[in-house]
């Protein structure tokens, strides 16, 4: 008989397919950031900005949560504790180039918001897709479903400030948007956080 049909082998099966999946949304992310903080400094867009380090901030979840798949409760409770960590900078560096582009005000470019955005949204919403399997697995994959669901909030939240830009011919929509993103993303940070903690409380 063979030794693959233990709950040891099925452990190692689902940790192999966990494995699969961030491999797969890791790269997604990270050629995402790439492309996307380009295009959000050349459009002076706030809220792409904002797009840009949350695939940032989710690629470096990604890498973490490959690190934390093979690891005890604990270790996977730690990791989820550092993203949530991670997501909380990423709403403080959006928040200081807010404080900027209000203080030294610019219009940007609606096209670029828009086709971007659209761009991050198909994107995500592959890695969407390939996470949902995973949400409800553990502490690490659930915390790495929140991230990509926030990143949908988020893309269609620039689309959204895209045309508010080009109707008003003004910088305010990118800026309320990106202050909305802040909130979403200190929102999601502290339910990540309080989470992590619990499951740590009980792994120890």
């Amino acid at each position: 008989m063979s030794g693959c049909c233990d709950d040891s082998c099925a452990v190692e099966a689902l940790r192999e397919k966990q494995r699969g999946t961030l491999l797969s949304v890791l790269s997604i992310n990270l050629a995402m950031f790439l492309i996307i903080v380009v295009a959000a400094m050349y459009g002076k867009s706030t809220a792409l900005f904002a797009d840009s380090l949350d695939n940032l901030g989710d690629a470096l979840t990604y890498a973490l949560s490959l690190y934390a798949v093979t690891r005890e409760n604990a270790t996977k409770a730690k990791v989820a504790l550092f993203k949530g960590f991670l997501i909380l900078f990423a709403a403080i560096a959006v928040l200081v180039q807010i404080v900027y582009h209000i203080m030294v005000p610019t219009v940007p470019v609606f096209e670029i918001m828009g086709a971007f955005s659209l761009l991050g949204l198909i994107a995500n919403s592959i890695c969407l897709y390939l996470l949902w399997r995973h949400r409800n697995e553990d502490v690490n994959m659930s915390s790495v479903w929140e991230c990509s669901r926030n990143d949908i909030v988020i893309n269609i939240s620039v689309f959204v400030a895209a045309g508010a830009v080009w109707i008003t011919e003004s910088g305010w929509p990118d800026i309320l948007v990106a202050i909305a993103l802040v909130w979403l993303l200190m929102r999601s940070s502290i339910r990540v956080i309080t989470s992590a903690r619990q499951e740590l409380r009980a792994a120890t």
